[in-house]
């Protein structure tokens, strides 16, 4: 029978090959009664500066002669191994399409292919490799491409990002999802790690290997083919047109188009499939040095066996019910265009798999209610996030440069310093009053003062702000019932981010794995 060990300590500079010796010490038995050694969760504790301790969970095995008591130690425990059922085949010759190939697309089709099922999977956008292309020229040159960005084409919005993996989420399928990009390419340590992330170079290549195995499973992966209209007939999906032009028959859709396909929504009122307004969170980009972060978080120089510092914070003002947190934070990372319309300016935050740029970044934004929309309607948060945008894009020249400004300037402190900042397409220096609604800007300002405290350092001369953060989560829910189908359409399965029912890498993939399990149980 196996065993857990919970909370065994090293310091930053001890090699992880100690960890034998140290769980033998603990336990009061040789490290040759050990077997099969295997970190489930590695993480750090840095609240005791300058004094670090990387923590570890262990999974271990000991030989026949050797006897442990669980209970007499309160860290040992006996591991609860649950064997994964293999998925039963499910014969059918139901057409499947899936319309988005981000996290929830491709892990819904995963799942599929575990059920010998196959699908059509249509995407905008470009190739991973070819969209890599396009995003660079967009960043380098501002030449926008609205078909295949930062928000649109293969992997989804979350390939040019951090690829971070963490979710609050116990389900279940989470390790299935970690074990599958491990599989697929990711670095190995995504399946233990508290705080798992690829990179986004290193995505790139997961998302090709999973378009690989996909081919060859006989699914069609169809690029440059944007869903222009749906035949529904007595309530149930029958057809999807393709670029205005071709239709292509389908008896279940699954919709994982993403929280940026407004002209979906567009297609989705039109046709009076049920929507709702949903609330979301809009800001800044904060771009701090990493080192500065690193000093704040650990108390000391970075060790070198320990990852670039991250910090998440929160306020809330109790006399408005508004609330200034940090989102999306990029350890050793770029902050970068993230437009998917013309006219528009989107900030978003990267991370190599290394993260060794010389940056920290993260979003800090504020939450947006139902009453703060423009007007009426299900598309209401939308048409507010496009008019900030624009206004970002004016306030910032044009050419997709972003309005920037120094923290202390933001801050109306003394000690202006220049604004510095890794943005890509460019900057243009401006005060940022303007580029959002003020209950934003105001509650930011609080907000960045109550974050100064708690991170010491934080409030710093070198530190800049840019605009605008938007693109947080989606604004709009597609309604669906506890079988994941929509309430107005049969067939349509709404999945992902752009349903309003994910946010991040992890809840997507696990979001369009339950959405095929339902396909799969109904085809049975």
């Amino acid at each position: 029978m196996p065993y857990i060990y919970r909370n065994l300590f090293l310091a930053p500079h001890e090699s992880e090959e100690t960890l034998p010796a140290v769980l033998a010490g603990k336990l009061s038995i040789s490290p040759l009664s050990l077997h099969n050694i295997c970190i489930i969760r590695k993480g750090i504790d840095a609240r005791k500066k300058p004094h670090i301790k990387v923590v570890y969970t262990l999974s271990f095995s000991v030989d026949a002669a050797t006897k442990l008591h669980v209970g007499a130690d309160p860290a040992l425990e006996w591991q609860d191994e649950k064997a994964v059922p293999d998925l039963a085949p499910v014969q059918s010759s139901a057409r499947i399409v899936i319309v988005g190939s981000g996290p929830a697309g491709l892990f819904a089709a995963l799942r599929l292919a575990e059920y010998g099922l196959k699908a059509v999977i249509i995407e905008r956008g470009e190739p991973v490799e070819q969209r890599a292309l396009s995003v660079q020229r967009f960043w380098k040159d501002g030449v926008l491409d609205p078909e295949s960005n930062v928000q649109f084409g293969e992997g989804g919005a979350g390939t040019f990002s951090d690829g971070k993996l963490t979710c609050r989420s116990k389900d279940q399928m989470v390790p299935w999802v970690l074990d599958r990009l491990a599989a697929f390419g990711a670095q190995p340590e995504v399946c233990y790690l508290a705080k798992p992330h690829i990179g986004t170079d290193r995505l790139r290549a997961v998302v090709s290997s999973i378009r690989r195995s996909l081919l060859e499973k006989g699914f069609s992966v169809r690029f440059g083919c944007r869903m222009t209209d749906m035949n529904i007939i007595n309530g149930q999906i029958k057809a999807v047109t393709l670029n205005g032009m071709e239709e292509i028959p389908c008896d279940h859709l699954i919709l994982a188009s993403g929280h940026s396909a407004r002209d979906t929504y567009e297609l989705l009122e039109q046709l009076n499939v049920p929507l709702q307004r949903k609330p979301f969170a809009m800001g800044l980009r904060v771009e701090h040095p990493q080192e500065l972060i690193n000093r704040i978080q650990y108390g000391i120089q970075k060790p070198p066996n320990l990852p670039a510092a991250d910090y998440a914070v929160a306020w809330n003002n109790s006399s408005t019910g508004r609330s200034a947190y940090s989102f999306c934070m990029c350890p050793g990372g770029v902050v970068v265009g993230g437009a998917s319309e013309a006219g528009g300016v989107v900030t978003n935050g990267m991370s190599g798999q290394l993260r060794n740029s010389p940056y920290a970044n993260s979003a800090l934004v504020v939450n947006v209610r139902e009453e703060d929309f423009d007007g009426p309607g299900p598309l209401a948060g939308v048409r507010l996030q496009r008019r900030w945008e624009q206004r970002a894009f004016e306030r910032g020249g044009g050419g997709y440069r972003a309005p920037a400004q120094n923290m202390l300037d933001f801050l109306r402190l003394p000690g202006k310093g220049a604004a510095r900042t890794s943005y890509r397409p460019g900057i243009a220096e401006t005060e940022l009053d303007s580029v959002l609604p003020p209950f934003i800007i105001d509650t930011l300002r609080e907000g960045i003062i109550d974050f100064g405290r708690k991170l010491r350092g934080f409030i710093t001369s070198e530190a800049t702000l840019i605009g605008i953060e938007s693109r947080t989560s989606s604004p709009v829910r597609i309604l669906r019932d506890s079988n994941f189908e929509s309430v107005g359409v049969k067939g349509l399965y709404p999945a992902g981010e752009g349903a309003g029912y994910a946010g991040g890498i992890m809840s997507s993939a696990v979001d369009g794995i339950k959405v095929a399990d339902c396909i799969a149980a109904r085809l049975k």
